[in-house]
């Protein structure tokens, strides 16, 4: 995850009401109780979880998305999905509008976050990635191999991978041409033939009178004042996903022909959903 595009006017410098502080005082200290009381919890389940089922985790992903769903309870904002749930083996890609996705598609789906190797160094989100079973990845050829060896044992153990084929956050407004590095892993020997991705689109629809990037975190915005507006809002908006009909990797003759339909997918339904 990462807030480096931009385009357009730069966003409205935080400004936070009297009263909006009270709101991120007492809507803070409970997400924060949530999500750090959840990962007290999920980190005593994996000391059992880990040496009975190895990289199978049959109960901490319940955590996770326990954590998500009441994290939306917290911040007061709606959560809709349409579409039904990918059952096979594989992978889910969706467009990034900001660090909310994390709440979002942890929500509804267990899932595991693919994201670059920076991410596990970064306070406090890189220990949380790391508890939650983010796969780390490194942006080098060299080691494609290893990476693909990677993705093959993660999902041949029943989990599905999640990734923003975008490759950075956006305004939220629009969706961003797919790179298809990542997709060259599911055409392996091993995962061609069993692996399927489900496409998703997500919108995150603005509180009523709030500028309509108000949840886009993008550009050159930090983390910090972005949490502060989004606790400080009396009135928040809702998020909307939509699950797409799985694709069968063996259906596509390459990794472009596969990212170039789920960019398809995605696109039509996020402008679908913001009509």
């Amino acid at each position: 995850m990462s807030a480096t595009w931009s385009e357009g006017d730069p966003p409205e410098p935080l400004r936070i009401q009297p009263f909006g502080w009270l709101l991120i005082l007492l809507r803070g200290s409970l997400l924060g109780t949530l999500v750090f009381g959840g990962l007290l919890v999920l980190l005593l389940v994996r000391l059992v979880e880990r040496p009975l089922c190895g990289l199978h985790r049959p109960v901490t992903p319940f955590i996770t998305q326990f954590v998500c769903r009441n994290a939306f309870r917290i911040l007061g904002i709606g959560f809709c999905t349409h579409g039904s749930l990918m059952l096979q083996r594989g992978a889910v890609v969706a467009n990034h509008t900001s660090w909310l996705d994390i709440f979002a598609l942890n929500a509804k789906k267990r899932i595991y976050f693919v994201s670059k190797a920076e991410v596990a160094a970064w306070p406090g989100i890189g220990w949380l990635a790391r508890s939650t079973g983010t796969v780390f990845i490194e942006r080098n050829r060299a080691r494609a191999k290893e990476q693909t060896e990677l993705f093959e044992a993660r999902l041949m153990a029943g989990h599905k991978l999640l990734f923003f084929p975008e490759g950075t956050s956006t305004d939220g407004l629009r969706v961003l041409p797919f790179k298809t590095t990542l997709f060259a892993a599911f055409f392996g020997d091993h995962l061609r033939d069993v692996c399927y991705i489900q496409p998703v689109s997500a919108v995150f629809h603005a509180p009523h009178g709030a500028e309509e990037r108000f949840y886009g975190w993008w550009g050159d915005m930090e983390f910090g004042p972005h949490l502060l507006k989004t606790l400080a809002s009396l009135r928040q908006g809702r998020v909307e996903l939509t699950y797409h009909a799985p694709l069968k990797v063996s259906d596509f003759a390459n990794r472009k022909a596969l990212a170039a339909e789920c960019e398809r997918l995605v696109r039509q339904g996020h402008a679908k959903i913001r009509k």
